[in-house]
């Protein structure tokens, strides 16, 4: 998953866990002495100075940060001038450097290394933010200046960029409640604080429970696992004062391997349902009347602006448009990927069958068994896979990728000369191969760690922007990789690698900006991960494979046979996958369709998933209580559906890189996927754009060939 903010400071506080740009070297006016509001010194024109970031430190830096943003906020209201182009929007995109250095210190602190004292500060933190942020969008005079500019620009447009930019900026201070009256106005602010409360509280208890549900094994339960993962699990039980044990956590990279490998059904029920019950225990960290009240208070938040729902509002100026646009593409797909699931239960059954397992398949077992019918149907042994998975040679193969695409070359700095948050963590100057021009930092921090929130992002510390002179980009991209034992190799399994691939796309996409403004860094929804899901189809290119793909102990190529039998398997399992995905994509929104008035999210959740025909062998990919895209802020609520609206441009766009000349890496191909669906990220309307690179719109049919589904007639 992406994780960003746009430059529309509205939302920087609204989005959890974001880490916003700061775009310009230009001094502040004020100097602190707090070290987390100064600028950025250094090379590579100044770096956070994350070596020095402390509890202790965050909160008045915050604050600060606040202050000198409303500061100037004001002033641009207050200008006696007539409202232009630069006095009002330049000057806004201009304001609220010293908060934005803040946020990316409280992104890291929130999201890579998180405490208990940290979490205290959140919560006391997070309504204050939300003032702060209706102090700016529920600014009348302000307002009426950008309403000033974007009426004037209706008439005389002005160029490209900054044209998007004014309709960018009007239309995100009229979504959130500018043309509301006063005692409206107030409402909507009241609503934002107790909103931004709630979602510090969703986090927190997902986090708690991801902590605190550990599951301890002895020597005699490891049949099954491979030696590198038990290795890990030895070393991560002793670190937390479990010596001689096994210590599966409650995270995705770890349940996952367990879930596929291990020979003890009952653990793997257990490790299952630790995992599928975060935020759903039924105590103090338990976030069902959490998401009900959230709910609750959208609709209403959304119907003072006269909007009949939250999916209503929300989705107006996304590609989608409508609700029942994202849900006649999710209905089209969903009956496929039920029917496949069917077929893929019904396959792992006759396996048991055959082992002579008495049972009958339960979401525990579909992993286990999945992976048994692979290598029954496919002689594919994931296992065996994984031996040519080593993650120092996926970086690699990504930043190859990266220069036959883009023309980067990334090149390791000098370990003690950029500051990190982590000893983890690595970073990489990113240059021009070519020229040799410094292009930014990618920073990558890879493995779990507690304190450290589940899953996968990419974020940006600093964006690229020329209205104040050009900027480099301070990137970063971070995993949550079992960390081997020492001397180990980390050895990741093809779907691991995947993501790691998909990540790294939104970083490229982040260098490869060329926009002159910072809320043109910012993204649509449904959009904005395309470009990452896109990257993902140059892991299973001959070149990656040939290069990259080799033993982590012998070093010899993977062998072709295993090559062909891996491409052969590609829609092995899609059924599984798309179904999780797409069950929770259909909760999200119908949730927000629903009426929330005396909502129980268990019962919604269970008898909307009966009436989909959900099949019960597995669970959604987040089931509600634990859904931090749609619940711990509101960066996905409602735009879950993007990943499959974005998943059908990748498969359309794949195939034009198919048919070209040379493939994958043809260069006119390459040329245009950088000009047209990467360079301007926000700066031109999404449909045009694509329609710029292929020649036409997006067809789902590419995407149904794609996952091995029946292509829809007609």
């Amino acid at each position: 998953m992406i994780n960003k903010t746009i430059k529309a400071t509205v939302l920087c506080s609204i989005v959890l866990f974001a880490s916003c740009k700061d775009d310009t070297k230009k001094p502040d006016k004020i100097m602190s002495e707090n070290i987390l509001t100064q600028e950025w010194t250094g090379p590579y024109e100044g770096v956070p100075a994350f070596d020095k970031m402390s509890v202790d430190s965050i909160k008045t830096a915050v604050l600060e940060g606040m202050k000198l943003h409303l500061a100037e906020i004001d002033s641009i209201a207050n200008n006696t001038e007539a409202p232009t182009f630069e006095n009002t929007i330049v000057a806004m995109e201009s304001a609220g450097k010293t908060l934005d250095r803040v946020f990316a210190y409280y992104g890291i602190m929130g999201s890579n290394v998180s405490s208990p004292e940290f979490r205290d500060v959140q919560a006391e933190l997070a309504p204050k933010l939300s003032e702060y942020s209706s102090k700016i969008s529920q600014n009348e005079k302000l307002f009426q200046r950008i309403k000033s500019v974007y009426d004037a620009s209706q008439t005389a447009p002005l160029e490209p960029q900054a044209q998007r930019v004014v309709d960018l900026t009007y239309k995100q201070f009229e979504m959130n409640g500018a043309n509301l009256d006063a005692d409206q106005k107030k409402r909507y602010a009241a609503i934002n604080k107790e909103l931004s409360t709630l979602y510090n509280d969703f986090a927190n208890n997902v986090l708690h429970d991801e902590e605190n549900y550990i599951t301890y094994l002895n020597e005699d339960q490891i049949g099954g696992l491979a030696d590198g993962f038990v290795k890990s699990a030895a070393k991560i039980a002793t670190d937390k004062k479990e010596d001689g044990k096994y210590a599966i956590t409650n995270t995705r990279s770890s349940i996952d391997p367990f879930l596929t490998y291990s020979t003890e059904r009952e653990l793997r029920k257990q490790v299952w349902e630790n995992y599928y019950s975060r935020g759903d225990n039924g105590d103090k960290f338990d976030n069902n009347k959490i998401i009900a009240e959230i709910l609750k208070l959208r609709k209403e938040r959304v119907g003072l602006m006269g909007y009949d729902n939250y999916a209503e509002w929300r989705l107006q100026d996304r590609m989608a448009k409508t609700p029942e646009n994202a849900m006649d593409l999710m209905l089209k797909v969903w009956p496929a990927a039920i029917a496949r699931v069917k077929e893929e239960v019904a396959d792992m059954q006759t396996v048991a069958n055959e082992l002579g397992d008495n049972i009958t398949i339960e979401p525990w077992d579909y992993r286990y068994y999945a992976e048994k019918v692979r290598k029954k149907k496919y002689d594919l042994d994931s296992d065996e896979v994984k031996q040519y998975l080593q993650l120092d040679k996926l970086t690699e193969a990504m930043f190859f990728t990266a220069g036959e695409l883009f023309n980067f070359k990334f090149t390791p700095v000098a370990e003690g000369s950029v500051p990190v948050f982590h000893e983890d963590v690595k970073v990489w100057e990113v240059t021009d191969k070519d020229s040799g021009k410094h292009i930014g930092l990618w920073y990558l921090d890879p493995y779990a760690r507690e304190g450290k929130r589940s899953g996968a992002w990419a974020t940006t510390y600093r964006s690229a922007t020329s209205f104040e002179g050009e900027t480099n980009v301070l990137a970063s991209n971070n995993s949550n990789f079992v960390k081997p034992a020492p001397g180990e190799a980390v050895l990741v399994s093809w779907d691991d690698a995947t993501t790691f691939f998909h990540e790294f796309g939104h970083a490229l996409h982040f260098f490869s900006a060329d926009v002159k403004y910072p809320t043109l860094n910012g993204g649509v929804r449904d959009y904005t991960e395309f470009q990452s899901q896109l990257l993902e189809r140059w892991l299973s290119t001959d070149k990656v494979i040939n290069q990259f793909l080799v033993h982590y102990k012998t070093g010899e190529p993977i062998p072709a046979e295993l090559v062909k039998k891996i491409k052969k398997a590609s829609t092995f399992n899609q059924g599984f996958g798309t179904t999780e995905y797409l069950a929770s994509a259909l909760i999200d929104m119908k949730l927000h369709l629903a009426d929330p008035t005396d909502i129980d999210i268990d019962t919604f959740e269970r008898e909307t998933l009966d009436e989909l025909g959900m099949p019960k062998e597995l669970p959604m990919r987040h089931r509600t209580p634990q859904f931090g895209h749609v619940f711990s802020g509101e960066g996905y609520a409602t735009a879950y559906y993007g990943y499959m609206w974005a998943d059908v441009l990748t498969a359309d766009a794949s195939e034009a890189f198919r048919d070209a000349p040379d493939g994958f890496y043809d260069k006119a191909m390459a040329d245009k996927l950088v000009k047209y669906l990467f360079a301007p990220r926000n700066a031109m309307d999404p449909a045009e754009a694509y329609r710029k690179f292929r020649g036409r719109d997006a067809k789902i049919e590419a995407l149904m060939r794609d996952r091995g589904f029946p292509v829809p007639k007609g």
